[in-house]
């Protein structure tokens, strides 16, 4: 089978699943194992949970908790922005739906985080902090740009809460990832546009006042959403606006050694980089197994028919790889195999 040939038979079972899962009237799949029963990914960037999670709607923000029975990720519909959720329960893997703490429409709630003893449950929400009315500016509705919480109880989580200062501010803090110790890295952005990655440790109840993270972290004007692993070895930033950066924004790890210092950043390459515009959201499994990224990749359109038609078209658009980011994951090897070529100043 030729490599054409072969795209094209995932591309048509992907649109199959996609039409099968995204129906109203279609029974969902019975999905058990971990993660969602799908097959587990070599070296080579796999589409996740086709048809599933990575559906055509813009998708992004993978979190899972410790004991794998629970997905959250983000989802854009338009002027919507959710964070979804999927259970397994008694075995077998519910329908993602909206999460019940993000089913208002009059805000904008993404980037869940499960912490590691899988006891808190953070999020970006723009949700007014006091209850009041909900801001707008030019900016739409992304204005409030705030870190929240939920903490675990016996019936699922409890109300959001606010993170409140030190961590948040009259600007904008989001994407937050938190460690065994309980140390909150987040991404804090500035009027002027530019944003950085930050650390808060854990001070009582709360958290000390935030330290913005060397060079070597923040190599740019414009970092987001970084994903820290739990024994704070290392760090996967997506930078904008290097000079060897693959697209507008690169997925690069900075690893860490006990004595709190940084290797220089290391671009995580074309297995991982496009020269599109879509590499924000690095996540990676509890056991250290799996990388998951959000990516703009492998366009349905690129193997297209000989005969376009509106039914297939239509199929296009309404499945993974239309223009809109998906979840991709792959083997976590990459981690250990970049870990080889840090270079520490």
């Amino acid at each position: 089978m030729s490599y054409r040939d072969s795209r094209f038979r995932v591309l048509i079972a992907a649109l199959a699943a996609v039409a099968a899962c995204t129906s109203q009237d279609a029974e969902f799949p019975v999905l058990t194992g971990d993660y969602l029963g799908q097959t587990p990914p070599g070296n080579q960037p796999e589409l996740f949970a086709p048809g599933i999670i990575s559906t055509g709607m813009y998708v992004r923000d993978v979190a899972i908790t410790p004991d794998g029975n629970e997905i959250y990720f983000s989802a854009s519909v338009g002027n919507f922005n959710v964070i979804m959720q999927t259970r397994r329960v008694d075995g077998v893997w519910t329908r993602p739906e909206v999460a019940p703490f993000s089913a208002d429409p009059s805000h904008f709630n993404y980037e869940p985080h499960i912490t590691p003893d899988g006891q808190r449950l953070l999020f970006l929400s723009t949700r007014p902090p006091d209850g009041g009315l909900v801001a707008d500016d030019e900016r739409g509705r992304w204005v409030n740009e705030d870190i929240w919480a939920m903490d675990r109880t016996e019936d699922g989580w409890g109300e959001p809460y606010n993170l409140g200062p030190p961590v948040n501010t009259d600007g904008a803090e989001f994407y937050p990832a938190v460690t065994n110790d309980g140390t909150l890295y987040f991404t804090r952005s500035a009027p002027d546009g530019e944003s950085y990655i930050y650390r808060a440790r854990p001070v009582g109840d709360g958290y000390g006042e935030p330290e913005r993270l060397p060079e070597q972290v923040n190599s740019s004007a414009a970092q987001y959403n970084a994903f820290i692993a739990a024994d704070e070895s290392y760090i996967i930033v997506p930078v904008a606006g290097r000079e060897d950066s693959h697209g507008r924004t690169d997925y690069y790890i900075v690893f860490r050694n006990p004595d709190d210092e940084w290797s220089e950043p290391i671009n995580m390459g074309e297995l991982v980089n496009t020269p599109r515009n879509g590499e924000y959201s690095p996540f990676v499994s509890r056991d250290g197994k799996y990388f998951f990224f959000m990516s703009v990749r492998g366009q349905s359109w690129d193997e297209a028919p000989d005969t376009l038609t509106a039914e297939y078209l239509k199929r296009v658009y309404g499945g993974p790889q239309n223009g809109n980011s998906d979840i991709y994951w792959m083997d976590a090897g990459i981690i250990e195999e970049l870990r080889a070529t840090a270079v520490w100043e």
